[in-house]
Formats: C-alpha cells, structure tokens, sequence
C-alpha cells in the first residue's frame, strides 16, 4: 500500500498516511470552519472596542452557543434524569421477567407510559447538539490564531496551560455538573461514571490547547448554572 491513500465515501475523506487512518466530515469541516469565523468576528470586534483577545472572544461564543442550545439542553437533561430515577423500577422488572422477553418489552412499555417517560425523547436533542460540539471541538483546536494569543496567566492558549490550573478547572467543573443530575440513589455505574469522566477530563486537558479547555470549563460553568434553575424552577 502506498504511504498515502485517500478514498471518499458519503461526504467524508479517510486517509492513510504513514500507517496511519485519518477521518474528515466535510460537515464537521463545514461546522469548524463556521466556529472559527465566529471566533474572527468576536475578536474583531472586540479589537474595534480596543480590548483584542482571543480567550475573551471563546467565552462570548460559548456563553452564546449554550443559550442558543438551552431549550434542547433542558430536554436531554430531564429526560436522561428521568430516566435514571426510573433505573431501580426497571431493574426489577427486568429481574422479573427476564426469562419472558414479550412480558418484559411490554411491563417496560407499562412503567413508561405510566411515569409519562420517553426512553428516546433525550436521544434527538444529543443527537442535533452533537455535531454542533464536534464542530466546535476541531475549530478550536485547530484555531489559526493572528497576533497575541494571551490570556490572564497564559501566554497562548494555543498551547496546552502549563500551571495546569484549566485542567484541573475542567476536571472540577466536571464533576459538579455529573453531580448535579445524578438522582438520588443512583446506580453504582452512574456513580462510577461520576468520578471517572472527571479525572478523564482533566487528563486530557492536559494536552489540550488552552483555548479549547478554556471553552469546555466555560461551558461547564454555563451548564452547571443552566442546571441549578432549572431545579429551582422545579423545587417551585
């Protein structure tokens, strides 16, 4: 096989170079690329307003892509919530019925009709964000940054934080927003999961360019107080 070979199959590119498989989505591309145009024209404007900086211009465009995503934010939260508080009722009639495959799909069927609960009214929401933060994950990352790319005690975010301070913000607010939906009494996976996403988090943070982890701990801070009203509005 030569050292690089390139195929197209439904608008993506896979290369092998070096023995290596590259995959691009011309729609992540298409995605990124509209990411770090918005990037541009924040910076700019704020370099109109004579204060340019490029970890400013990432907190503006993430506080403004949580609000445009809020609505389907708060449906995948309080479905996946919901679905978690019913986990106890399911495993039992699973339990139950688990040598009766008929009985057990229509005893589920049952509990979630009864508990107004749509297993996959939490799936459409994840599955219109998803592309939106993959998008934005690549532009990021591979962010062309012109002039300054300085940020409070960071000389470039284009670099990973050496004071490993971001990592250790995204591990943190990690956690408090995987704390703030877990149900009471949930299942040891869930827990697990809890402390396991965090500290994987912030591991590879520590590879990340600033910029990018500057994002996922902004994001972080915006879901966690996203998610705190909401359960206000709920306890009301």
């Amino acid at each position: 096989m030569s050292p690089l070979s390139s195929w197209r199959l439904w608008s993506c590119t896979i290369t092998i170079a070096n023995n290596t498989l590259y995959w691009r989505s011309d729609i992540l591309d298409f995605l990124s690329n509209i990411v770090q145009q918005v990037i541009t024209v924040i910076y700019s404007f704020l370099h109109g307003i004579g204060f340019p900086n490029y970890g400013v211009a990432i907190i503006i465009m993430t506080v403004l892509v949580k609000l445009i995503l809020y609505p389907l934010t708060k449906k995948q939260i309080e479905s996946t919530k919901a679905m978690m508080e019913l986990q106890p009722k399911m495993k039992a009639i699973q339990e139950k019925y688990k040598d009766d495959k008929q009985r057990l799909n229509m005893e589920l069927a049952n509990l979630y009709k009864s508990e107004g609960v749509n297993p996959l009214a939490g799936c459409l929401p994840l599955l219109v964000q998803m592309p939106i933060m993959i998008g934005i994950f690549y532009g990021i990352r591979d962010f062309q940054y012109e002039g300054s790319a300085s940020f409070l005690w960071m000389q470039s975010i284009s670099n990973p934080d050496p004071t490993y301070i971001l990592p250790v913000l995204s591990a943190l607010t990690t956690f408090i927003a995987s704390k703030q939906t877990m149900p009471a009494g949930g299942g040891a996976q869930n827990k697990m999961m809890m402390y396991f996403m965090p500290l994987f988090i912030g591991y590879i943070s520590l590879t990340f360019p600033a910029g990018l982890v500057l994002y996922w701990v902004v994001m972080n801070i915006m879901q966690i107080g996203q998610q705190y009203m909401m359960d206000k509005a709920a306890a009301k």
